[in-house]
C-alpha cells in the first residue's frame, strides 16, 4: 500500500458523541494517512497517478470482461466509456450506468476496477463506466451532459450491445454518486430513458452543509472537510449552478423528486459527508420515492472502492448488498405509485443483507 496520506490528523470523539471504533484494516489504513502529502494538495495529475498506485490493480485483475469502447455523442462528440460483463453470459443483461468517484477529478475506470467488476460478478449485470471529462479539464455541467448522452446512447443500442434496456439502473459512489443521482433528474426532465434503480455510495449533495458528520469527521478520516470543500470549489464555484438539483441534490424540490427510481443509499459511519447522504435519503423518501438507507460501522468515505479496505467486513457486505440492488430486479409500482410484491421483494433482500452482514440501519 502507498505510504501517501489523504487527509490530516486524528480529532476526538466529543463528550456528547459515541465512539467511533474503526474496523481494523480502516484503522491501519487512517494511521497511515495522518500526515501530509494529502491527495487534494498534488495537483490532478500527480493525484491520480498517486489514487491509481494507492488502488494497485490493472482491468486484467479480475474475473470479469472489460472493454473499452467510444460513442458518437455528447458535448464534444465523443464519450470514451468500459464495459464490464461477467464472463459467459446467457442471455441481454441488465445494464448498470456506473459513475466512478474520485471527487470529479482523480477517479476512472481503472481506480475503480476492482470494485465495478466485484459489482458486476454479484449482480450478473453489465456496468457501463463513462470515461466522463473530469476537473479541472471540465466543470460542471460537462461531466454530466456526456454521462447523459451516454446513458442515451447506450439504451438506444442496446439490442447491439446485447443489454436489456427494461433493467437499467444507475449507480457511483462519492460524486459519482452525486451524478449518478442526477442522471435520474435529468431523465425525468427530458422525458429520457426509464431507469429502475438507483446505487447511490456515500454521495456528496450539497457544498455548503454544516452537519454533525462535517464537524466531527472534519479531519483524519481519510476525507477532510476542507478539502471537500476545495473539490467542490474545482467542480463550479458558480452559486447559481450549485443551487441546481443536479448539482446538489440536496436543493431538490418536490418537482425533482417525485416518481424518481427506487434507490439504495450507503454511507459511512466516519465520512463528513454522511449526514447529508443520509439527508437526501430522507428527502427521496419525503417525496415518495422508495429508499433503503444503511450507514455502515467502523469505516470511512471510499470504503467500497478502496483496496486496501476490498476485505473488510463494511466494504464486502456494502459490495454485496449492492449486488443485490443492481441485479436488474424489476422495481415496478402500481397505478397508485405503491410498491408491488415484486419490489417488496428486492427490498426485503436488501434488509435481509444488512442485518446479515451487521451494518446499521434505519
Amino acid at each position: 500500500m502507498s505510504s501517501l496520506s489523504f487527509e490530516p490528523g486524528m480529532v476526538p470523539d466529543g463528550p456528547d458523541r459515541p465512539a467511533v471504533v474503526l474496523d481494523p484494516l480502516v484503522q491501519r489504513l487512517v494511521d497511515a494517512s495522518a500526515a501530509p502529502p494529502y491527495l487534494h494538495q498534488l495537483g490532478p495529475v500527480d493525484g491520480r497517478q498517486a489514487l491509481l498506485e494507492i488502488q494497485g490493480h490493472t482491468l486484467d485483475d479480475f474475473g470479469v470482461d472489460a472493454e473499452f469502447r467510444v460513442a458518437p455523442v455528447g458535448p464534444s462528440g465523443l464519450v470514451g466509456f468500459w464495459m464490464f460483463r461477467p464472463t459467459r453470459p446467457t442471455g441481454p443483461l441488465p445494464v448498470v450506468v456506473y459513475m466512478h468517484g474520485g471527487r470529479w477529478m482523480l477517479g476512472d475506470a481503472r481506480t475503480h476496477a476492482g470494485m465495478i467488476s466485484e459489482l458486476a460478478a454479484a449482480s450478473a449485470a453489465a456496468f457501463v463506466v463513462p470515461e466522463y471529462t473530469r476537473t479541472p479539464e471540465a466543470h460542471y455541467p460537462v461531466a454530466l451532459e456526456e454521462s447523459y448522452a451516454l446513458l442515451t446512447w447506450v439504451v438506444e443500442q442496446a439490442t447491439e450491445l446485447a443489454l436489456d434496456d427494461r433493467r437499467l439502473a444507475v449507480a457511483g459512489d462519492c460524486a459519482g454518486a452525486t451524478m449518478a443521482t442526477a442522471l435520474t433528474m435529468m431523465a425525468k426532465q427530458r422525458g429520457g430513458p426509464r431507469i429502475r434503480a438507483q446505487l447511490l455510495y456515500y454521495p456528496m449533495t450539497d457544498p455548503h452543509c454544516d452537519t454533525p458528520s462535517r464537524e466531527q469527521f472534519a479531519s483524519g478520516y481519510l476525507l477532510s472537510r476542507a478539502a471537500l470543500e476545495w473539490y467542490w470549489r474545482q467542480y463550479t464555484d458558480d452559486e447559481r449552478e450549485l443551487a441546481e438539483p443536479t448539482a446538489s441534490p440536496l436543493r431538490a424540490t418536490t418537482p425533482d423528486l417525485a416518481g424518481l427510481p427506487p434507490a439504495l443509499v450507503v454511507t459511512a459511519e466516519a465520512d463528513v459527508v454522511r449526514d447529508e447522504g443520509e439527508q437526501y435519503a430522507r428527502l427521496l423518501r419525503q417525496e415518495g420515492v422508495p429508499v433503503t438507507a444503511v450507514r455502515y460501522l467502523g469505516t470511512v468515505h471510499d470504503f467500497a472502492s478502496l483496496s486496501p479496505l476490498r476485505d473488510s467486513p463494511p466494504t464486502v457486505a456494502a459490495i454485496k448488498q449492492g449486488g443485490v440492488a443492481s441485479s436488474g430486479t424489476p422495481w415496478p409500482t402500481g397505478a397508485d405509485g405503491r410498491l408491488d410484491g415484486a419490489t417488496r421483494t428486492v427490498g426485503h433482500a436488501l434488509l435481509r443483507a444488512a442485518v446479515k452482514d451487521g451494518p446499521s440501519t434505519y
